[in-house]
């Protein structure tokens, strides 16, 4: 589907949009990458780092920026939208700016997707969207259903949208995997709260996922992957079980447990082996039965990290904690 296409991700420059540019030239063909985001410093680290990815193109611009984003999207097939303002405390202290990216940013993406004829677009989401509490979270459940909607916007237009949302990826920026490794040295893991549980992912799960809604996409899908749950102390035992547990105290704006899908939504969510789709409620637009597929979930189901049957795998993490510190010690020299 990908080979001899244009491909665009917004917000390219960070942990999901290099691994998504190394996993596509590993696997497809495509006409052209392209990486759209506004710092050029880390576009010119990018491309130093894939300066063997011949049909790699990055292109300086904001999702703020419609004229730009118009441009920009000139003869692009499919777009990956991962361009958010994601920090929760800065959301906080800076609500607007993050309204304006997350939220304005993403009807920008719609409009120029639908104008310039784009195919499929696919938003990347959080887990936070799902009942949020803080800022972020609201302006991520906000661009998710923009981007649902987008569909009935788009008309008789071919471009079509459809959303992903999972939890924290593991060994990303932001992580907390390479702030225990760090704090490892010192013998002693600070954790909010022992009992606070949350999803975890790899980089390579979270594209494997986008890659599927790229597939079979109706448009209007949220795809939520089947993925495993563990506590915080569990997960600081496993990295660091030498060290001693030190308990701060929830920070403001955090859950204890975080939702993928809420029980209101459990109730138009399909289920099928590898993941879950909450279906759109609101339907205006043309769209096969195809996704009618996967199985109804039954009353009152909520997909939540403390009631997950997944359980994260201790030797798996401890693979990644390996793998994450041998990144961190590469950028150190």
């Amino acid at each position: 589907m990908l080979n001899g296409k244009n491909i665009l991700i917004t917000g390219g420059t960070g942990t999901f949009g290099k691994q998504f540019v190394k996993y596509i030239a590993e696997h497809y063909k495509p006409n052209k990458i392209i990486i759209f985001s506004r710092d050029e410093f880390k576009q010119y680290e990018m491309e130093r780092k894939f300066r063997d990815i011949g049909n790699l193109r990055f292109f300086i611009g904001d999702v703020r920026d419609r004229e730009r984003l118009n441009r920009a999207f000139y003869g692009v097939d499919y777009i990956v939208h991962a361009a958010a303002s994601k920090q929760v405390v800065a959301a906080e202290y800076n609500p607007f700016e993050a309204i304006k990216t997350n939220i304005m940013g993403a009807e920008n993406v719609i409009e120029a997707a639908i104008d310039a004829g784009v195919k499929k677009v696919v938003a990347l989401s959080t887990d936070k969207a799902a009942n949020p509490i803080n800022l972020y979270g609201a302006t991520k459940l906000a661009s998710d259903k923009l981007f649902v909607a987008g569909n009935a916007y788009a008309g008789g237009r071919v471009t079509r949208f459809s959303v992903v949302r999972y939890g924290n990826v593991l060994g990303s920026r932001g992580s907390v995997l390479p702030l225990f490794l760090e704090q490892k040295k010192s013998g002693v893991i600070t954790i909010t709260n022992r009992e606070m549980t949350r999803f975890w992912i790899t980089i390579e799960h979270a594209i494997e996922l986008v890659i599927k809604a790229f597939k079979e996409m109706e448009g209007g899908e949220i795809f939520v992957p089947k993925i495993p749950s563990a506590t915080m102390e569990e997960f600081a035992k496993i990295i660091a079980p030498e060290c001693r547990i030190e308990d701060i105290g929830i920070r403001p704006g955090e859950k204890m447990h975080e939702v993928m899908i809420p029980s209101d939504d459990a109730r138009h969510t399909l289920e099928f082996d590898d993941h879950y789709r909450i279906m759109p409620e609101f339907r205006n637009w043309e769209s096969s039965t195809k996704a009618l597929k996967g199985r109804k979930l039954p009353d009152g189901f909520c997909y939540s990290s403390d009631n997950n049957p997944e359980k994260i795998n201790p030797d798996f993490l401890r693979k990644m904690a390996d793998e994450v510190q041998q990144k961190i010690t590469e950028m150190a020299k």
